[in-house]
């Protein structure tokens, strides 16, 4: 049965993914009570209610099942056991299943492979013994950790094998996926809605750009051919559906230069990327969270306007005050989102502007200057 406005929605995790589901939903006339330990949390200021404690407090579980339709997530590090004990109680999307693939690099590159899916070469590195393992991989490689690594931290680039004993020292000589390094031809991800009754709606392929190992730009429409779209589609929705996935579920694919499209990594939410949703989509991934959540029909993925994002970082904020909103906001085909975080640090995401335009090379422009200004 569906959850209608007038219901209760429970969130854990109160970051700008979570304060953007809850814009969404108390915009639609549902109440949200977010969970997350941090007091100034960017989502438990616009929530109905933040409760600032631990994920593993099993008073504020019981709380939130008591009082909520139904409990969903902003991000993946949410201990898998959370879930686990709220789904006794009131429904989660996504499962603990799924967040438990999501958290570790080498399940969650065997799950992929499990599913028919390509992926770059990989090896598992867990301790000190298994680098010689490595002395046959083929170089340059990444060792990236299997737990808590995103935007490029965990990870070291090793040009060579005798590069290797070294890079594990300096990721903490923690559990390790050793992943091949691949020639790119560029980077793009697929944001989706899967319901209960397995329904799939897949937002347009976004094109992706890093900088430091962060989200610079993404954009809509992505320039790869049709086939090669079809192949990241299809790839995506084998991911939700071997899940038995509910909710918004990203996925990240390499496109190589020989035409290979190798499934990267999965963010069991919504992702940096598909913020241009926001402005450029009849629904945003945010309100299709809380239509797949809710048991509601998906809303439209039609693009109505191709669009660049930029993210915004703490870099660009000026050692006192702010960046200079207004010559940005003079600019009317410029969405500003920002993300209300107290402290703006280097690499921090701090929000978004998203440039809408006639034409992809309009939005460029758009965007390049947009960056003047705030550069």
């Amino acid at each position: 049965m569906a959850i209608l406005p007038g219901s209760t929605l429970g969130m854990l995790g109160g970051g700008q993914l979570g304060r953007m589901f809850v814009t969404a939903a108390r915009t639609m006339g549902y109440d949200v009570i977010v969970l997350d330990p941090d007091v100034h949390s960017p989502a438990g200021g616009l929530a109905s209610e933040h409760l600032a404690r631990a994920y593993d407090d099993h008073e504020a579980l019981d709380y939130l099942a008591q009082h909520c339709a139904v409990v969903t997530t902003e991000f993946e590090n949410i201990p898998a056991d959370t879930l686990a004990y709220l789904a006794r109680s009131v429904a989660v999307h996504p499962s603990a299943d799924a967040l438990q693939i999501a958290q570790h690099r080498l399940r969650e590159k065997d799950f992929f492979r499990a599913q028919g899916l390509d992926t770059a070469a990989f090896l598992a590195i867990e301790n000190e013994a298994d680098i010689d393992r490595a002395r046959d991989f083929e170089f340059p490689a990444i060792l990236k950790t299997s737990t808590l690594g995103y935007d490029g931290k965990g990870q070291v680039v090793c040009a060579r094998f005798e590069d290797l004993a070294e890079a594990f020292q300096r990721v903490g000589a923690k559990a390790c996926v050793l992943e091949q390094r691949i020639d790119l031809a560029c980077e793009v991800s697929v944001v989706l809605g899967r319901s209960l009754n397995g329904q799939v709606s897949c937002f347009p392929i976004a094109e992706n750009r890093h900088a430091n190992g962060i989200l610079d730009v993404t954009l809509v429409p992505a320039a790869i051919s049709d086939s090669l779209a079809d192949k990241a589609l299809d790839a995506a929705t084998r991911i939700a559906n071997g899940l038995d996935y509910c909710g918004v579920l990203a996925v990240e694919f390499f496109i190589s230069t020989d035409g290979r499209v190798l499934v990267n990594e999965m963010a069991p939410r919504p992702h940096n990327s598909g913020h241009y949703t926001n402005d450029a989509c009849v629904t945003s991934q945010f309100e299709q969270q809380l239509r797949m959540v809710c048991g509601l029909a998906p809303g439209s993925c039609r693009l109505h306007s191709p669009v660049a994002m930029l993210n915004l970082l703490g870099d660009i904020w000026p050692p006192a005050g702010i960046p200079d909103w207004e010559e940005v906001l003079q600019l009317e085909s410029a969405k500003l989102h920002l993300y209300g975080k107290k402290e703006a640090r280097p690499g921090r995401k701090m929000g978004h502007i998203n440039c809408l335009g006639a034409s992809r090379e309009e939005t460029l422009t758009l965007l390049e200057k947009v960056r003047r200004i705030l550069a």
